[in-house]
């Protein structure tokens, strides 16, 4: 999956190796969530009773991979600042394809205009709502304090992906990034 390879990549340019033996997990899990990360462990849960799908596992990895690759490079202090969990869980929709026309059809939401800032934005409440004993206004409010900021950062996309081509060429593009920096 281009997702993958490109966030597994960046991680370890960033000194963060994943091993799958170590890194990944399948489990059961209740029937609300699909994946997980775990930050003490730096270890990805894949809930196997609630993925019946290739593409659906395939956007788990990916936005789990998205929070592993925050907490590298970004330090995220997940339990004590919401802001920070915000702001991941932000990054994890725009990036990771679960705000595709595609899947925003299957869900049977679907509109023009700002669709997709509004999905992502309903996805990071829903997942603060899911991992974290917080009211409803905190996530929001968490949500919409970082939203700009955090809806802009495509690293290490540089943009957002909302296929699969445009993963492949995001991945090209990482692949590519310091052979273009050395020529300026």
């Amino acid at each position: 999956d281009p997702y993958a390879q490109l966030l597994l990549e960046a991680m370890k340019q960033s000194g963060c190796t994943v091993f799958n033996d170590r890194h990944f997990s399948c489990e059961n899990c209740d029937s609300c969530v699909g994946g997980g990360f775990d930050s003490a462990t730096s270890q990805i849960v894949l809930c196997q009773n609630n993925i019946h799908h290739q593409s659906h596992m395939n956007r788990v990895v990916t936005h789990e991979l998205i929070h592993a690759f925050d907490h590298c490079r970004a330090h995220v202090d997940w339990f004590k600042n919401v802001k920070h969990l915000a702001c991941s869980e932000i990054r994890a929709a725009n990036l990771s394809g679960d705000c595709t026309l595609m899947n925003e059809i299957a869900r049977f939401k679907f509109g023009l205009k700002g669709h997709h800032q509004t999905c992502v934005r309903d996805r990071a409440i829903r997942s603060i709502l899911a991992v974290r004993k917080v009211s409803k206004e905190v996530a929001e409010k968490a949500v919409d304090e970082v939203f700009d900021a955090c809806f802009n950062d495509l690293e290490p996309f540089g943009r957002i992906p909302h296929s699969k081509t445009d993963a492949k060429r995001a991945y090209r593009d990482f692949q590519n990034r310091d052979r273009y920096n050395a020529n300026l």
